[in-house]
């Protein structure tokens, strides 16, 4: 198992990052919109969360700051009758100076809001604040610092409150000329109808196998063979959630639970115990979630798999050694349907011990004992 080393995350965070795969369509669009002389003010970028968004706004960002308006597309051939060049890609070198300042967030006309910090509180808020967006209001309201493009991501939109959702509202109903404002959207039917209907929309979606090798090659180069094809099952097209996992070792926490399913109905009580053990120990409750966002994530896979007759067939991808041969005995034990069943039961039963704070020792000590009553009466 390699080492994941969080120093490295920097490199990771969207304004740092300078590559992007999968999304090329996307990137196009944005590209022939600003080629064309008539770009929107304001773009809405959709899509699950950790596929691409925030990298997607940051490198149309520091397109636009390097190469403002898109003016000489218009002037028509040069006195020596070439025609202008124009960019091919959003690519901007990572020796650029642009590209610096924007990973240093010292570009004076870029302003990325983001949930701000409370000093009071001593933490990140909730959502994202109407003094958040003033900010954005304040900068809109002066002339760019260089000339050109005054740029603004909301990452995410999903997160502002209503003042804040109001205040961005009114900039996008009288925008600036040479403001564009990219908004980050999750879910966009959250926000105000009239916020999307003033953004030009934007959906990414989930990365295929073959745009995950290379996202993965940089995000991530010290994975072995086995965690790279792993973590490609596991993030289901989303990068950034593969990083999520190597950073809190999904792969072996999940390879450890599943261990501990295959010996139903009578699981090894030693192991369960120190399993259980470790995650009493993470006072943050960091891993006892992750573990149980994994045990219904591949229940969801074991069901929909069983109910397609997939499982080890066309369209299967193994996590690691022993899965597929686990999921083809399991699915054997009942239908699809009381699987289905059994992950509604699961899922009531660890959110009734989230909500009064039970143990979490105990959480995992009551999910094993409903999975063994499952197993036994099969």
């Amino acid at each position: 198992m390699s080492e994941f080393d969080p120093q490295e995350a920097a490199t990771w965070a969207p304004r740092h990052n300078a590559a992007l795969f999968g999304h090329e369509a996307a990137e196009q669009a944005l590209l022939e919109a600003w080629a064309s002389g008539r770009l929107p003010h304001a773009w809405m970028i959709t899509g699950p969360r950790g596929v691409g968004k925030s990298t997607l706004a940051f490198r149309f960002a520091r397109f636009l700051l390097k190469h403002g308006p898109a003016s000489a597309a218009d002037e028509g051939p040069s006195l020596f009758g070439d025609a202008p060049v124009l960019p091919k890609s959003l690519d901007v070198s990572e020796e650029d100076p642009v590209f610096a300042r924007v990973a240093n967030a010292g570009h004076a006309d870029l302003i990325a809001v983001e949930r701000s910090w409370d000093d009071k509180a001593d933490r990140f808020r909730g959502d994202i604040v109407v003094q958040d967006v003033r900010a954005v209001i304040d900068r809109f309201g002066k002339t760019a610092a260089e000339g050109g493009y005054r740029v603004c991501i909301v990452d995410a939109a999903d997160d502002m409150n209503v003042n804040a959702a109001n205040a961005l509202l009114k900039i996008l109903e009288e925008p600036p000329a040479n403001a564009v404002l990219l908004l980050i959207s999750h879910a966009p039917g959250s926000l105000l109808p009239t916020i999307r209907s003033r953004c030009r929309r934007l959906a990414l979606k989930p990365l295929d196998d073959a745009a995950m090798q290379p996202t993965l090659d940089r995000l991530l180069p010290d994975l072995d063979t086995a965690e790279r094809r792993g973590l490609t099952v596991l993030a289901e097209g989303s990068p950034g959630r593969a990083v999520v996992l190597a950073s809190q070792g999904g792969l072996k926490l999940l390879h450890g639970l599943l261990d501990m399913v295959s010996q139903l109905p009578k699981p090894d009580m030693i192991k369960l115990h120190a399993f259980g053990d470790v995650l009493a120990r993470d006072r943050s409750g960091a891993g006892f979630q992750l573990m149980t966002e994994l045990f219904r994530w591949w229940l969801a896979r074991l069901v929909r798999a069983a109910a397609a007759g997939r499982i080890g067939g066309a369209g299967w991808a193994e996590i690691f050694p022993g899965e597929t041969a686990l999921a083809q005995r399991l699915s054997q034990w009942q239908a699809p349907a009381r699987w289905a069943e059994d992950w509604e039961q699961f899922g009531r039963l660890l959110d009734r011990g989230e909500s009064v704070n039970l143990d979490r020792k105990q959480m995992l000590l009551n999910l094993f004992a409903a999975l063994g009553r499952s197993a036994a009466t099969r």
